[in-house]
């Protein structure tokens, strides 16, 4: 939820939007200095803040001052024809010295902002992160940024230092554009004004601090939240702790903010707090927006600390007792016993994090358990369980029985040879967790007794082999066995037959028509006439890429294929290849290349913005359109008398345009339209107006 942010293009108030977050770099000399502007709206009125770019402006305009001026655009949903203006502050700057002198005494932002007015020197010591931040060699910069920042955590400071004002005027069924200028004389220093379009009716309540988290350790726990979420709506926030859950205090002194993280990337803020074990506490947090007001409290977060054990089990010996059985035996010392309240026995088929407990509640004296559920590789841990919650497990230990079952037989033989007579082949991986590898044998022919390839078993479940092309063999047989780290064999495999490839690829398919019709291309061609092909593959590059893309794979006997994935305004390269069963691919067809106009309707002008000028007798228009590819702006004009037609073209720089040829008590309709350097056009706008 964020706090509404409006700009209107009346009197031609534009705002780029209110940042306080003084990191940022001054603006270049180039560009002209502004006051930018933020707001809240609250049930009964409207809170108001701003600032200006860079510490010069901010020091001339606490000499001279702002007005703040408020114009009535809107009232019971319906636009007026001439704003009503409102001068809310004619000239509002920091109040004087004398104001300030009680304050500082029990505010420390307030003291800082009067030092930053008034004081006669401004120096910044200390080691908190908000110092690295600032250039010391800058005194006037460090007032500015300690100024903006101390308003930020206190609207009523804001206010005396002529940064905030607060609208308790403003009715429920009325809409303002808001507008702060500055007082400095334009032959002294030319200051461009902020302002914002906001009503009443915009009202929302704050929102609750998100993604609250509590990681309770030995004496500790260590809080965090994401600030970004929410960092347009809050800039510090409290901290509270409570151990009942009801009454809760805060456990900063003052507000905690971003600036106090060591790493100012971190989208997280931190916060440790010491606490004594084994009690429960419970922790919320608060957020402060830049118009000091308190959010609603976040989720709750609740836990304890606790002590580590101090001692750790070690498995030391392992004796069998049969294929299924063994005594695992481990180290712990005596004093250790007062503080568990026994062990647990875990195992893995690996090596790794995937433990679960095979027997609980293990007597703490005992220094033996046995097992009697063993597979053919198993790794145990034991752990210690403290009375207080803890634990401490001990390092892994594998422990294999005899074993004299062979590996199942292996399955899922498949291979191919390449035109070069290069054997690939693959399997299931047989699931046996003391599998040492496989062994495999070729046959040329399908009586004869198979040769071993391999001199020791291969681990992995593939394997590459060659074979001579041009024999009288045309086909090559496989099969293969599993071996366990006992070398207990396995059955042979289901024997794989392989058809040993032709060395001539298939005779290339022919793009026969083509046709780009909305946006999509439609391609035909003439299939491969070569009997032995498998499939058809359509492949496609866009622009100037060198890597083909492969769009269609088709055993089908069709012969053409719509293309709805191209973008307009890109060229395509086309080309299909034909491959026959033997994997073999032919020549590409002749290559096509086709460019895809662009058609598509861009999104219409935004801001589009008609009002009668009394004092010129014109209409005056004006609009926005952030688009650096627009070529012009068509304007059209409808009376109540004439059809809409179109009045006049402007380039695409232009934004505003004055009609004269108009007639008193007459409604008008103007629409507008942009025109693309491509060619393309905008959805039309338009807006009503009366002279």
């Amino acid at each position: 939820m964020k706090f509404k942010f409006l700009i209107i293009l009346f009197f031609i108030i534009i705002s780029n939007g209110f940042s306080q977050d003084k990191t940022e770099p001054i603006a270049a000399e180039n560009k002209k200095p502004e006051i930018q502007v933020i707001a809240r709206v609250q049930k009964d009125k409207i809170l108001l803040r701003w600032a200006v770019t860079n510490a010069t402006v901010w020091k001339k305009l606490n000499k001279y001052g702002y007005s703040v001026e408020r114009y009535t655009v809107t009232r019971d949903n319906k636009t007026l024809s001439v704003p009503e203006k409102t001068v809310l502050a004619k000239v509002l700057k920091p109040e004087p010295l004398e104001a300030w002198e009680k304050l500082i005494e029990t505010n420390d932002n307030a003291a800082i902002v009067a030092q930053a007015l008034y004081g006669e020197e401004f120096a910044v010591t200390g080691k908190d992160n908000l110092e690295s931040i600032i250039n010391l060699s800058e005194e006037t910069e460090q007032r500015f940024t300690f100024a903006l920042f101390s308003a930020d955590k206190d609207f009523e400071i804001a206010k005396k230092a002529g940064l905030g004002f607060e609208d308790k005027t403003a009715k429920i069924n009325e809409k303002y554009a808001y507008r702060i200028s500055s007082n400095v004389p334009e032959t002294e220093l030319s200051i461009d004004y902020g302002g914002l379009f906001v009503g009443l009716k915009e009202y929302e309540p704050l929102p609750k601090p998100m993604d609250f988290t509590a990681n309770f350790t030995d004496s500790s726990t260590m809080l965090s939240w994401n600030f970004k979420i929410l960092a347009h709506a809050y800039g510090s926030y409290y901290i509270e702790r409570s151990s009942d859950k009801i009454k809760f205090e805060r456990i900063t002194e003052k507000p905690y903010t971003s600036l106090n993280q060591q790493n100012a990337n971190n989208n997280r803020i931190f916060y440790v707090d010491s606490i004594p074990n084994n009690t429960s506490y419970s922790y919320r947090i608060q957020g402060i927006s830049p118009f000091g007001e308190l959010s609603p409290y976040s989720d709750i977060v609740t836990g304890k600390s606790k002590a580590l054990l101090k001692y750790v089990p070690h498995l030391t010996v392992k004796e069998f007792k049969d294929d299924t059985t063994v005594n695992l035996i481990w180290e712990f010392p005596e004093e250790g016993d007062n503080e568990i309240s026994g062990f647990e026995l875990n195992r893995s088929d690996e090596e790794g994090d995937n433990y679960k407990t095979v027997l609980k509640n293990i007597s703490p004296k005992s220094r033996n358990v046995v097992y009697n559920k063993l597979s053919a590789t198993n790794y145990f841990t034991l752990t210690a369980i403290g009375k207080n919650g803890n634990s401490r497990s001990s390092f892994p230990m594998l422990v294999q029985p005899v074993d004299s079952i062979p590996p199942a037989k292996p399955i899922g033989l498949k291979g191919v040879i390449d035109s070069l007579g290069v054997v690939k082949l693959t399997w299931t991986p047989n699931k046996e967790k003391d599998l040492l590898g496989y062994r495999i044998y070729r046959g040329n022919i399908a009586e004869e007794e198979f040769s071993q390839l391999t001199i020791s078993p291969s681990e992995p479940n593939t394997f590459e082999d060659k074979v001579l092309i041009k024999n009288l063999n045309p086909k090559v047989y496989y099969k293969i066995i599993a071996v366990d780290y006992r070398y207990n064999m396995s059955d042979f495999s289901e024997t794989l037959i392989l058809k040993k490839p032709d060395i001539i690829p298939p005779a290339s398919p022919v793009f026969m028509n083509y046709e780009i019709k909305e946006g999509a291309v439609f391609l035909e061609w003439a299939n491969s006439h070569s009997e032995d092909v498998a499939v058809h593959q359509l492949y496609r590059k866009e622009d100037d890429q060198k890597e083909w893309k492969l769009i269609l794979e088709t055993k089908n006997k069709e012969e053409k294929f719509e293309d709805k994935t191209v973008l307009e305004g890109h060229t395509y390269t086309y080309a299909i290849f034909a491959k026959d069963e033997s994997k073999l691919v032919s020549n590409p067809s002749p290559e096509i290349h086709l460019f895809v106009p662009n058609y598509s309707v861009m999104p219409p002008v935004k801001g589009f913005f008609a009002q009668a000028n009394k004092i010129t007798n014109t209409i005056d228009l004006s609009w926005e359109y952030p688009n650096a590819n627009v070529d012009s702006f068509e304007i059209y004009k409808a009376s109540d008398k004439d059809p809409l037609q179109l009045i006049q073209i402007v380039g695409g720089k232009i934004k505003r345009l004055s009609d004269p040829t108009i007639a008193i008590n007459t409604n008008y309709k103007y629409g507008i339209r942009a025109i693309f350097k491509d060619g393309r056009t905008s959805q039309m706008d338009f807006y009503s107006v009366k002279f």
